[in-house]
Parts: C-alpha cells; sequence; structure tokens
C-alpha cells in the first residue's frame, strides 16, 4: 500500500528524469555486447574458423548461464530505487550488500561446479568437430573465473540504476570494453596466447569493470556500513528470495522460448537459420534502444512508488507509454523502408537476404508488438512486481508455444514460427497492462488521495 506524499508531477519533469536514466542506458546497452563482438573480431585472424566457432559456443554458453542470474540486477534496482524514494539510507545499503554477497557465492559456486559442465554442455549445444569442442573448452575453463565479477557487475548495474544514477553502469561498460581490447591485442598477438589470450583478456576485463564500479560505488555514494547481522535477517532474506526467484523463473520462460526459436529455425534449414539471424538483429536493436527506457521505469518509478507518489507512478507510465509507442511506430518505420538495406550491411549472401525480405514484415511489426512489454517490464522492476511479471511471460510463453505447434499443423513453417513469436510479445505486453493497472488501482482503493 502507498502512503505518504501524493504530489502533482508535471509531465516536462517526468521526460527530463526518463532522458537523465535512459540516455546514458542506452549507451551503456549498444557497447556491451562489444565484449563479444572484440573475441571474435579477433579470433577472425588466428587462420581457422574453429576459433571463431568455439567463441561462438563459449560465448553462447556464458550468455545463457550469466542471464539465469539477471534477478541480481533487476531484484536490485527496485528495492534499491523504493529505498532511494523512501529516503531510506540503511535500506540502500542494505540492498548493496546483500546483493554483492550473493553476487559473490554464485560466482564461487560457478567456479567449483562449473568445470563438471563444460564438457557435456559443449557437446549438447555443438555436433561439429572435437577441434572445435576443445577450443571452446579452454575458452570456457579460463573464462569461468570471471563470473564472480561479472555478478558482482550485475548487483552493481541494478543498484546505480536505483539510485538514479545510469552513468555509473554506462562508464563500467566503456571501461570493461577498453580493456578487453587492449589486453585481448596484447595477450594474443603480443604474447602468442591465441583462444587462451582472448578468454583471458575477457576475464581481465570483466575484474576491471566491476572493480571500477565498485570504487565509484564507494566513493561517491558512501553506503552506509550495515552489520551483517541485519543483512542476512531471516525474515528480510525470504523476501528478498521470493523476490528474486520470481525473476529466475520468469528467465528461464525467457530461455525456453528462446532456445526454442533457435531450434525450430535451424530444424528448417541453414538458410532460414541464417535468414532468421538477420531479422532478429532488428529485434534485438529495438530492444537494446527500449532497455533504455525500461530502465528508466525501474528506476523512476521505483523512485516515486517508495515515496508514496501514486500519481507520479502514474504519470510517469503514461510518458513512458507515449514514448514507447513513438520509437515502435519509428523503427517500424525504419523497417519497413530499410530492412533489406540493413540485410545487405550484415550479409553478402544472396539466398539469405532474400530469405530474410521474405519474412520481413513480422519483424517490422516487432516494435509495435512489443514496446508495451519492454515498458513494462521496467514499471514493474521498479515496483517490485516480481510475480506478475512472472505470471504475464508464463502465459505468453504458452502462447508462443500453443501458436508455434499450430502453425505447425497448418504447415506455416518458418511464417507460424515468426507469428508465434510476434503473438508471444504482445500478449506479454496485455497481461502486463492489466496486471500493472489492477494493482495501481488497487493501491488507490487503500490510500487517501484527496490531498
Amino acid at each position: 500500500m502507498l502512503h505518504g506524499p501524493n504530489r502533482r508531477i508535471s509531465p516536462i519533469v517526468h521526460t527530463r528524469e526518463i532522458l537523465r536514466i535512459a540516455l546514458p542506458a542506452i549507451v551503456s546497452n549498444i557497447t556491451t555486447p562489444l565484449l563479444g563482438l572484440v573475441d571474435v573480431a579477433i579470433t577472425g585472424h588466428l587462420g581457422s574458423a574453429s576459433y571463431i566457432g568455439a567463441i561462438a559456443l563459449g560465448g553462447t554458453l556464458f550468455s545463457t548461464l550469466y542471464m539465469l542470474f539477471g534477478f541480481l540486477r533487476m531484484g536490485t534496482s527496485g528495492l534499491t530505487a523504493q529505498a532511494f524514494g523512501a529516503s531510506d539510507r540503511k535500506a540502500q545499503a542494505t540492498a548493496l550488500y546483500r546483493a554483492l554477497s550473493i553476487a559473490l557465492t554464485g560466482g564461487v559456486l560457478v567456479l567449483c561446479i562449473g568445470r563438471f559442465f563444460i564438457g557435456p554442455a559443449l557437446e549438447l549445444m555443438d555436433g561439429s568437430d572435437g577441434f572445435t569442442r576443445a577450443l571452446a573448452g579452454q575458452y570456457c575453463r579460463i573464462g569461468m573465473w570471471g563470473a564472480p565479477a561479472v555478478l558482482a557487475s550485475f548487483a552493481l548495474s541494478g543498484w546505480f540504476l536505483g539510485m538514479q544514477n545510469s552513468r555509473a553502469p554506462m562508464w563500467m561498460a566503456i571501461v570493461t570494453n577498453l580493456v578487453n581490447i587492449s589486453a585481448s591485442v596484447l595477450l594474443v598477438y603480443g604474447l602468442g596466447w591465441k583462444i587462451e589470450g582472448v578468454a583471458a583478456g575477457t576475464v581481465t576485463a570483466q575484474w576491471t569493470g566491476a572493480l571500477f564500479g565498485l570504487i565509484v560505488a564507494m566513493r561517491r555514494f558512501r553506503p552506509k556500513r550495515v552489520a551483517l547481522s541485519k543483512i542476512f535477517v531471516r525474515g528480510s532474506l525470504k523476501g528478498y528470495f521470493k523476490l528474486h526467484f520470481d525473476i529466475f523463473l520468469r528467465t528461464c520462460c525467457l530461455v525456453a522460448v528462446t532456445l526454442w526459436f533457435t531450434h525450430a529455425g535451424a530444424s528448417a534449414g541453414v538458410d532460414i537459420l541464417a535468414a532468421n539471424a538477420l531479422l532478429l538483429q532488428l529485434f534485438f536493436l529495438f530492444s537494446y534502444f527500449m532497455d533504455g527506457f525500461a530502465f528508466a521505469g525501474e528506476a523512476v518509478g521505483g523512485k516515486y512508488w517508495g515515496a508514496g507518489s501514486l500519481r507520479g507512478v502514474k504519470g510517469l507510465l503514461r510518458e513512458l507509454m507515449l514514448i514507447g509507442l513513438g520509437c515502435a511506430i519509428l523503427f517500424s518505420a525504419v523497417y519497413a523502408v530499410g530492412g533489406e538495406w540493413i540485410f545487405r550491411l550484415l550479409s553478402d549472401h544472396p539466398d539469405v537476404r532474400r530469405i530474410a525480405a521474405d519474412y520481413l514484415p513480422w519483424a517490422v511489426a516487432l516494435p509495435l508488438c512489443g514496446f508495451t512489454a519492454f515498458v513494462l517490464d521496467g514499471m514493474m522492476i521498479g515496483l517490485t512486481m516480481t510475480r506478475g511479471m512472472l505470471e504475464a511471460l508464463f502465459i505468453a510463453s504458452a502462447v508462443f508455444f500453443g501458436a508455434y505447434f499450430s502453425g505447425e499443423q497448418l504447415s506455416l513453417a518458418n511464417h507460424g514460427l515468426w507469428l508465434a513469436f510476434d503473438a508471444y510479445l504482445a500478449v506479454r505486453g496485455a497481461v502486463q497492462f492489466a496486471l500493472l493497472r489492477r494493482q495501481l488501482r488497487k493501491s488507490a482503493d487503500c490510500a487517501d488521495y484527496s490531498k
């Protein structure tokens, strides 16, 4: 239940707050994929395609693993933003220390048991030659030493967002990428370490970025000291893990849809798989952009919720939905007009470009189908409505698989896959909107907003 101030907040104030968070977050989102891109670029000049394949396998394995720990960023962001809105410095510090403790524990756990799963996971992912898998195994066994740093960076990024600062995560990403380029080039071309140098350079960069973020947190924000007994209070931890478990289950649904989408494309043949990869780049570009506004919803929405300003939350929601709609229309228009030109930039294979063009209308529809889900992900994280996020994604995932298998019965082939994906995004956003409206109406009924 909300309580406290219910001040009217100007849309101009909303827009300034949104852009202050969103713009650095967009820069950070765009630079983050460079970590893997640099690895691919370096290994692409080592003389064998097996090196690129090994990086692709290892990168996919780590991406999937770290995606499952995404709750560290999202849960920390919402809790910290609410503590910020309530001006509770002790709760702000507790959120940071608790997240870092769980991140380091999770990282050590990955180090302890991860080596036993590398081989079976690579066997499951790849049916190619053993040399590529052997190289991927070397990359993973070195790369796993970066796990504590990566998870700590998740916790720090979420905490910075909750503290209404998206510039710190942006600089963390920039520092990480600069160190990755420098260290990898030095180790590979200077010392001749090949794939071991790429992995060691990435790990060095991950630890540098995490330590940079930790220094910024301690020196810039100076969080209060909190006794260990307060950080690990049993009652508080129960609610904390419930919140994070909802996000974890939601991530599992995301992973299931993503993996099945890739599997279905691969089953249709290599040209369809490649064409879908081109089309997905359009989706990823839009998602990186919209995630910046989702982060604004997390930070600013959580702040208003913690401060007890229901009008602030509603005004922010209206503003973000309008911005999201505008961005969706713009991206869809650009894809409709320039989609085939983008395909020419991404691939020199005419057959793949032609197949991708056949399915372009489905990619054109993606921004319009998906902007609501992106915006409301941020708002619901800020309000810590993680159970609602889980319910919405579970329903949307069921719709995806139902639509896909129905399309198979109707012989829609790859068109059925894309229809299922568009429907999945649209249903996810619609269910989230209904749940969020119900929560805001319930909050208004439980408090006096006549002041």
